[in-house]
């Protein structure tokens, strides 16, 4: 069953930009070059554009799930003409204090911006998402004594979330804040451990040499980032992308809505892993609240004397 990704095509296009084989990914890239011509041109012409015969790109429409060619060109206008009417209205006040929100916005808009914005992060985040991929991360994550995360600011929000998830699925985790002590832990980690680096830009430089180290040592790597082609991708064994930052770019990479994305894939990985040892991570579950959340819970006065 094929369907249209209209308003989100172009991003559709980019987000299975990585995971394509070398002829479909001359097509994308065509089109992603000039969208806007892309849409005024037959199949032969894009076909020539790209340097790749018709039948390629009919594989690259089914690729994306779109029926039809004269299905995609629909989808391209009306992509580029959302593109186009977001960065009007960007351009009318450039300089703004978060995602999407400019001088003047009231209360219920600014309230509207954000959750759109998240909603977007999400979805676009769905939509680079490889099956393979994650079944390959899912297989470094099984294998693994321990999974060491490895982040910085507030992509620590979603190596939180991690280590708390797959701690009560029963895997060992180990997350310091401290990228000094990120770096100098990938210096020492061994083979069979995992090493999960987190970065919206992918050029955050303590992620990288933490990921470099851990690759020397012999450890397996994953990567988790916005960024198709930055640095941090080179020394992992599997990459998965999340939603690049909606507008303003680097500059608002730690507001909230850019880490939906990776809170997504997160829990897409763990979901997965704890499917997969189902009965296991049931038992698990079970225990964790048992020891630990349950008396938490009942008797806080008593969790705070062993914390303090």
């Amino acid at each position: 069953m094929t369907e249209t990704f209209t308003g989100g095509l172009l991003h559709r296009i980019s987000g299975r930009l990585p995971y394509l084989p070398p002829s479909l990914r001359q097509v994308a890239e065509a089109v992603l070059k000039s969208p806007e011509l892309a849409q005024t041109m037959t199949i032969s012409e894009l076909a020539v554009a790209a340097g790749v015969g018709e039948s390629t790109v009919s594989r690259f429409v089914k690729e994306l799930g779109i029926d039809g060619y004269k299905s995609m060109l629909l989808g391209l206008a009306e992509a580029t003409f959302i593109s186009k009417a977001a960065s009007s209205a960007h351009t009318a006040d450039s300089e703004v204090v978060y995602e999407g929100v400019n001088r003047g916005d009231t209360a219920a808009e600014i309230a509207g911006k954000v959750e759109r914005s998240s909603v977007q992060s999400l979805r676009r985040t769905g939509q680079r998402q490889d099956v393979e991929a994650i079944q390959r991360a899912v297989n470094l994550i099984d294998a693994s004594n321990t999974v060491i995360f490895c982040c910085m600011g507030s992509s620590s929000i979603a190596a939180e979330e991690a280590v708390m998830r797959f701690t009560r699925a029963g895997k060992k985790c180990m997350l310091y804040r401290d990228t000094t002590i990120q770096v100098m832990l990938a210096a020492i980690i061994e083979t069979g451990d995992l090493l999960i680096g987190i970065s919206d830009s992918g050029r955050s430089t303590p992620i990288i040499d933490a990921m470099h180290l851990a690759q020397q040592r012999g450890a397996a790597t994953i990567a988790i980032t916005g960024a198709e082609g930055s640095p941090l991708r080179d020394y992992a064994d599997v990459v998965l992308y999340t939603a690049t930052v909606p507008s303003g770019g680097e500059l608002y990479g730690e507001s909230v809505t850019s880490k939906w994305g990776q809170l997504l894939v997160i829990d897409i990985l763990y979901a997965t892993y704890a499917s997969r040892h189902y009965d296991a991570t049931v038992e698990h579950l079970k225990q964790t609240y048992q020891s630990a959340i349950r008396q938490s819970r009942t008797n806080p006065s008593a969790s705070a004397q062993r914390n303090g």
